[in-house]
């Protein structure tokens, strides 16, 4: 519509010129007397279109003819007569979409190099790593390989054991399995972990089936340092590797051979068992001159006995042995120690571990702790020794 135009009134006799516009929704139609009338701009039709103008005026009548009649039925049957238009028209706008091969498409999971070895975590994460005597822990089992693995949680309070959490890990992923509160630790004295892994859709490497139990150390969760950083998770967590790294070994029994009924008779030969020839007997690896082992030093200083368990001081060489066998070796200097002065009633000894992982340390504290129970001990002088290293009295 613009100016100039000639329109009629929809709701009543009359009409005009249209004259000006107010805003958006209203035009001005001037009559045959000069006056201007506001009217809305969907009240008037263009007289010069009259298919259009004829349609206009039936639809308005249409629409005034159906809210007359809506009111009058009920409000059940408004609500129907409503649900069934909309439906109709929803249905009217939706396209059936083409077929597309990518929908049921599931891609598979992508794979990392060195994930063939099956690497299995059960993680525990405190809720509030900075406040270990309020807070709750989550615990997790992590799948570090390219294997998907099914899996069985179990804990047990020392008498029974009870089911946890059963489900399938995707590879190099991790899964929830539950929350418990800090009360419960006394409740969690063992755990077991059964597992078997495979590959979907492709070859892979037969791995045997696990059965893994771990001990779980109640204390550990009461110190901060024992959760540590790690690649699995954002905050601080407790790692107990499954099976890390490891090809766990096959059993494989290897069937005898039955001889046929017919070799089976009076005519079967007897064979003697042969004599095995004697072992020789076991040959030093190194002469006496040449031992890995090296005199453990006993220095007395202001009554106590000071002992280095580092192991530049009580081994002269390294070579061809593993921490395990580093730390098996300073444990037997550590348990002839206190065997050498047992009878010493208040006899102190210094034993000097050093600070590092803390592995050392943590070994002679499990000792002290079970094995030596009546004996006192503490931190050594930090001003004499450092950070490094336990004193411990002798009590007879």
């Amino acid at each position: 519509m613009k100016i100039g135009d000639k329109v009629k009134f929809l709701n009543e006799v009359g009409g005009g010129t249209i004259s000006g516009f107010q805003g958006k929704k209203i035009v001005l139609v001037e009559d045959e007397d000069g006056f201007e009338i506001p009217t809305p701009i969907n009240n008037v039709v263009l007289v010069g279109n009259d298919d259009i103008s004829e349609a206009k005026i039936r639809s308005l009548e249409q629409t005034k003819q159906e809210q007359e009649e809506g009111k009058s039925k009920s409000i059940k049957a408004r609500l129907s007569s409503h649900a069934d238009t909309t439906a109709d028209e929803k249905w009217d706008e939706v396209k059936e979409p083409e077929y597309d091969p990518a929908d049921n498409f599931v891609p598979q999971p992508r794979e990392r190099e060195g994930g063939d070895t099956l690497t299995a975590y059960l993680a525990f994460v405190p809720t509030k790593p900075r406040e270990l005597n309020n807070t709750d822990f989550e615990s997790y089992m992590v799948n570090d390989s390219n294997y998907y693995v099914h899996y069985l949680y179990m804990v047990s309070d020392g008498k029974t054991w009870r089911c946890k959490s059963v489900g399938e890990i995707e590879p190099n992923t991790k899964v929830f399995m539950e929350r418990f509160a800090y009360t419960d630790l006394n409740d969690l004295t063992e755990t077991c972990v059964q597992l078997f892994a495979y590959k979907a859709e492709k070859p892979f490497e037969c791995k045997p089936a696990l059965d893994m139990r771990i001990r779980i150390d109640a204390t550990k969760f009461y110190k901060l340092n024992t959760f540590r950083e790690n690649d699995f998770f954002d905050t601080p967590a407790l790692l107990y590797a499954i099976t890390e790294k490891a090809k766990v070994e096959e059993n494989y029994i290897e069937p005898k051979p039955e001889l046929p009924k017919k070799l089976q008779g009076s005519h079967t030969k007897i064979v003697a068992p042969q004599p095995q020839p004697a072992r020789k007997p076991l040959e030093r690896r190194y002469e006496n001159n040449q031992s890995k082992a090296k005199h453990a030093k006993q220095i007395l200083k202001n009554d106590k006995i000071v002992v280095d368990l580092h192991a530049e001081e009580v081994l002269e060489t390294t070579a061809g042995m593993s921490a395990g066998d580093i730390l098996e070796y300073q444990m037997g200097i550590f348990h002839a120690t206190l065997e050498q002065y047992k009878n010493k009633n208040q006899q102190k000894i210094v034993f000097i571990h050093g600070k590092g992982e803390g592995v050392l340390r943590r070994a002679i504290l499990r000792e002290l702790n079970y094995r030596y129970k009546k004996y006192q001990f503490q931190d050594a002088s930090f001003r004499e020794y450092g950070y490094g290293a336990t004193q411990v009295t002798i009590i007879t």
